[in-house]
């Protein structure tokens, strides 16, 4: 059966693949159906259209069909990806779309079966998150102060955004979307749009409420001189637009190259430091996984791994034999 064109995209080397249009009606599922943000979706989107590729070269025409497609063809895909060189991490990444999407194709009775339920993925290496010790900490926090001790609009903002991220364990996706009226600055918390668009509500420190009180006149001064001023984000840049992701990583990346340039720790590096020191303050992991807003508590078991230290402090005050 010949494949109806549903518009084209890109896949990861950048060539043009005509997706099928039951793959469009999974990436509408995962935008509009689990709300999904437009990141996952377009990572999503190269992933399928990398397997449409390799399914036309397989069959070695356009007259493939997804009803036909075997646990065999999802191996050759996986082995494909191998003989390209990718990393573990990418081939389990993109065989994890194939079975999301035929898990919804089998749902909605679109195929008669999901042909890559039975395809492991490659067994990944555990690498620990970077984090930054409690003397970087100290360092950073110091170095930050003293910009914005001159209460200038990037001194104080920079700080602001430092606060936060360690205050409060964000995400970079999260940090960039708040709105000021997502801020209570008297109750000191903060309401958060997580992953799949799901809030939950997390504690700002004294620190960072600081910052942000400190902040906020600077914010206003920018708002009133620009036109066109975003008024409901939190962090502007000099033209008082949102700040993008980008220009957050650079400012935390400009910062952090001050206490540890050349290291492995980046922007993400905020959030499991977060994590780690309160884990090592003897903060409850369940408690910890609420802050992160972690699905699953075996995605905030990895924190274990960087704080041994904490074990064995639970064990003797825990162990009656200790």
């Amino acid at each position: 059966m010949a494949r109806p064109e549903a518009g084209a995209t890109r896949n990861a080397a950048g060539d043009r693949v005509v997706l099928h249009p039951l793959i469009a009606d999974f990436l509408r599922h995962l935008a509009d159906g689990r709300q999904l943000s437009p990141h996952t979706v377009s990572a999503y989107r190269v992933d399928l259209a990398d397997f449409s590729g390799f399914l036309s070269r397989y069959h070695g025409d356009d007259g493939w069909d997804l009803g036909g497609v075997d646990r065999q063809a999802v191996r050759a895909f996986q082995a494909e990806l191998a003989r390209r060189g990718l990393a573990r991490r990418t081939i389990a990444r993109k065989l994890s779309a194939v079975r999301s999407c035929f898990r919804f194709l089998h749902r909605e009775d679109h195929v008669p079966a999901n042909p890559a339920t039975g395809v492991r993925s490659p067994k990944l290496e555990r690498r620990l998150p970077g984090w930054l010790g409690l003397p970087d900490v100290e360092r950073l926090f110091a170095y930050a102060e003293n910009r914005a001790a001159e209460n200038t609009f990037l001194g104080t903002r920079d700080l602001a955004i430092l606060e936060t991220f360690y205050g409060s364990g964000l995400r970079l996706s999260e940090l960039h979307a708040l709105d000021w009226a997502d801020l209570d600055l008297i109750a000191d918390q903060i309401r958060v749009r997580g992953k799949g668009r799901k809030e939950r509500i997390v504690p700002l420190t004294s620190a960072a409420v600081r910052a942000l009180r400190r902040y906020e006149p600077r914010r206003a001064e920018i708002a009133a001189r620009a036109s066109g001023a975003d008024r409901q984000a939190v962090f502007l840049s000099e033209r008082a637009r949102r700040l993008s992701r980008r220009q957050i990583q650079d400012v935390v990346r400009r910062m952090l190259d001050t206490v540890a340039e050349g290291s492995d720790v980046s922007t993400h590096s905020l959030r499991h430091t977060f994590a780690t020191h309160l884990l090592d303050g003897g903060a409850d992991l369940l408690a910890v996984k609420e802050l992160l807003g972690h699905v699953s508590l075996s995605t905030t078991r990895i924190y274990v791994h960087t704080a041994p230290d904490r074990l064995k402090r639970v064990y003797e005050r825990a162990h009656p034999r200790a």
